[in-house]
């Protein structure tokens, strides 16, 4: 049995993990986890990229990666917007912009590619094995 959500309900879904990534991406970590902090945006960089493909791609590339390249935008933005609300509230809510976070989320972004890449190309296969085993029976 295959679950089917609706459109509204996947737009919801992206809705509400954009916003609670935005807050979370915006205040300090708590100091348990500042010393894994570039091991945190990979993991939430392929975690996110597995979420919206599972979701919208159907095993389509240029969706794959307009996600891919949604997800690095909204790194590299959120990067530039934690500098930016240091120096609009003139309060440290978070870190500067740091390009080794940048990097990390690409790593998370290029890790997942090269497992979907690998899946998608595993079921071209099989598919192409079920058509070829159809004809020659």
């Amino acid at each position: 049995m295959k679950l089917q959500l609706s459109t509204t309900t996947k737009i919801t879904l992206v809705i509400a993990a954009f916003i609670i990534s935005i807050i979370g991406f915006m205040v300090k970590l708590p100091s348990v986890f500042r010393h894994m902090d570039k091991e945190l945006h990979t993991a939430f960089y392929f975690l996110a990229a597995a979420f919206l493909n599972i979701l919208f791609t159907n095993k389509k590339l240029t969706r794959h990666l307009l996600i891919f390249l949604a997800l690095l935008l909204f790194g590299v933005s959120i990067e530039y917007a934690q500098e930016y609300s240091n120096k609009l509230l003139h309060v440290r809510i978070h870190g500067r912009f740091d390009i080794e976070d940048v990097k990390a989320n690409v790593k998370g972004l290029v890790g997942f590619s090269g497992l979907w890449i690998v899946y998608v190309g595993s079921l071209t296969d099989v598919k192409k094995m079920r058509m070829k085993n159809d004809v020659n029976n």
